[in-house]
């Protein structure tokens, strides 16, 4: 799925074995950006209405903001991070079935 092909910003390496795989990545971006679109929704709500705000528009506004901009942000780490490429997905998935542990670490 990711764009980095298409737009030739790739060449097919692989990922160093040390890197974060790419749902990490993707989890990691998304809680950080839900909090920042919590708030940043809630500024707009502010803005936008000023003294007319109630509680109720603040918390819609605020699970708005934070629903879309952490989606965002995470199918963007998804199209365009070199960790989120299939061949270095393969190759976690891969090393994740050879390991000895018996849990994902």
């Amino acid at each position: 799925m990711a764009l980095r092909r298409v737009f030739g910003f790739t060449d097919g390496e692989l990922m160093r074995a040390d890197c974060k795989p790419c749902s990490t990545l993707m989890k990691h971006t998304a809680t950080i950006f839900t909090v920042g679109g919590g708030i940043g929704f809630w500024v707009l709500c502010r803005l936008h209405y000023g003294t007319r705000m109630t509680l109720p528009r603040t918390l819609r506004w605020a699970a708005c903001g934070a629903v879309s901009v952490s989606s965002t942000t995470a199918l963007l780490v998804r199209l365009f991070m070199p960790e989120c490429e299939p061949q270095n997905i393969a190759a976690y998935d891969s090393q994740m079935k050879t390991s000895s542990v018996g849990f994902k670490l």
